[in-house]
């Protein structure tokens, strides 16, 4: 069984999640061979204070 964990920094809407889990789910069940209801989605939606990219928080506002 198939399962793919995604993660974001913020929020999605309902309709995103549902749109992303859509799209995934078919391109896993076409290049794998297996049936969409044996793939499995978890959306874990992270605080942009948890994460950091070049030393930076994601939370910190951009420095031009």
């Amino acid at each position: 069984m198939p399962y793919v964990n995604i993660r974001v920094a913020g929020k999605l809407s309902r309709d995103q999640k549902a749109d992303i889990c859509a799209g995934v789910t078919d391109v896993i069940s076409r290049v794998s061979g297996k049936p969409r209801e044996n793939i499995l989605i978890f959306i874990d939606e992270e605080e942009r204070d948890n994460i950091s990219k070049g030393g930076v928080l994601l939370s910190e506002p951009a420095k031009k």
